[in-house]
């Protein structure tokens, strides 16, 4: 593997090269969802978009509960490679396979099972509701390709190679891309058909990626012996992972609650948020890298020790991030239709839409810093209190705010926009203030 040794060399210079192919693969992963509603909107009328738009938000809880729980194994990897603790490293990886075997079961059944009601709360627009469900049922089975790929790709961050899972990545997206003109396009099968296409894409992925980590082996010893469940890492594995998993879970849910509220404001304004969401996505990918690199090199130096190391990661990132961040605030002040308009050919869609973005966007300018704290404590064995104060910032004020805007006028997204860059300014106001009360390198590992 391409593994990085995140303990040495130049800070900014590290952390771009580490984040790079992570920004590459994340956007490609993100090109899933866009490349499905893309297609979908291209070829089907808004209530087909509004189906892939509310059922891809609930697959994105899903999957964000995934990566929380992966991260977990991200770090401990990190900090096993920056400690040259090749034991922890082979027994972190052995148990992760099995222990994320069994969660992956669960989730599947629960998701296949009650599809149906989770359409129903999401206050799903009757003319969607058929595609909604087709979109879920699908989508779900293929929940043990998402975990599969997730694991992989933990293992390899963790270790310090973030060029392999771009390759693998890269794979899947085209191979979605494609199918989606195929089944969609081609063949009609509207929402269900964008996601056969997903599915069979991440299934191909995972199978490439695991022939290769079978193939190029590990720099220490690993074998069929460390392929068991250790209940000491699995504790840690699910102590770091868990908070992060319930922070991403309940966010995503809020997103949820907020996507009800927007639902009930009809078909055009529930095809809009789903549109700007996408777009938001993908807005946030390099924030999301660029926090991510953080975490795994923060992890790498607190293993070796490196204290200071990790405090010119966290102001390198929040550098990094804020590059792509204002750029995008900027853009979406003066050009958000433009933005919109890839997505959707429709002209209310696309005004509804422009509205709610020139607000959104101003979040992706703050969140470069609250994610880089977030990664910053996580990658020293820290995830509560990221998870608290996320949770605050999301059920006492975005929630609350979003619902009392949408009152204001019914008929547009305008006020709704700005709920989400308050509620994060929260977030980074408790983060300063912690960041200051415990000014020292370590804030608490996970033993």
């Amino acid at each position: 593997m391409n593994e990085l040794d995140l303990t040495k060399g130049s800070v900014p210079h590290v952390l771009l090269r580490f984040a790079l192919p992570y920004l590459l693969a994340n956007v490609l992963q993100a090109l899933y969802g866009g490349a499905d509603l893309f297609v979908v909107g291209r070829f089907d009328d808004a209530a087909s978009v509004a189906g892939v738009a509310i059922g891809s938000q609930v697959m994105q809880t899903v999957t964000g509960i995934i990566l929380g729980l992966t991260t977990g194994i991200t770090v401990l990897i990190g900090i096993a490679t920056g400690a040259r603790n090749d034991r922890d490293a082979a027994l972190i990886i052995g148990s992760s396979v099995w222990l994320f075997a069994c969660i992956g079961v669960v989730l599947t059944l629960m998701m296949a099972l009650f599809h149906v009601p989770i359409a129903e709360v999401m206050h799903t627009p009757v003319e969607a509701m058929a595609d909604t469900r087709h979109y879920l049922l699908i989508c779900s089975i293929g929940i043990p390709f998402i975990i599969g790929y997730n694991v992989v790709f933990g293992i390899m961050r963790g270790l310090g190679d973030s060029q392999s899972p771009l390759y693998f990545v890269g794979l899947a997206c085209v191979l979605n891309i494609v199918l989606d003109f195929l089944l969609v396009g081609g063949l009609h099968i509207r929402a269900a058909g964008a996601a056969m296409a997903t599915v069979a894409s991440q299934g191909i992925s995972f199978a490439a990626s695991l022939w290769y980590l079978r193939r190029k082996g590990f720099q220490f010893p690993f074998s069929h012996r460390h392929l068991r469940l250790d209940g000491r890492v699995c504790r840690r594995i699910s102590t770091l992972g868990a908070p992060i998993a319930l922070q991403d879970a309940l966010i995503n849910i809020s997103f949820l609650i907020i996507t009800v509220i927007v639902n009930g404001m009809g078909v055009t304004a529930s095809a809009a948020l789903g549109v700007v969401e996408k777009l938001i996505v993908f807005a946030m990918l390099p924030p999301v890298a660029i926090s991510s690199a953080v975490a795994a090199m923060t992890a790498q130096n607190y293993g070796a020790a490196q204290y200071g190391r990790m405090k010119s990661c966290l102001v390198s990132g929040i550098a990094l991030a804020l590059v792509f961040g204002v750029a995008f605030c900027v853009y979406s002040q003066f050009l958000p239709g433009t933005l919109v308009g890839i997505f959707t050919g429709d002209a209310q869609v696309t005004a509804m839409g422009a509205d709610y973005l020139r607000g959104y966007s101003i979040d992706c300018v703050i969140v470069c810093f609250v994610f880089c704290f977030n990664s910053y404590f996580s990658g020293q064995g820290n995830s509560w209190f990221p998870m608290l104060h996320s949770l605050v910032a999301t059920f006492l004020f975005r929630i609350p705010l979003s619902w009392a805007f949408s009152h204001i006028d019914p008929t547009s997204l305008v006020w709704m926009g700005y709920a989400p860059p308050l509620s994060t300014m929260v977030s980074l106001l408790i983060c300063a203030w912690y960041l200051t009360r415990h000014n020292r390198s370590a804030v608490g590992i996970v033993k």
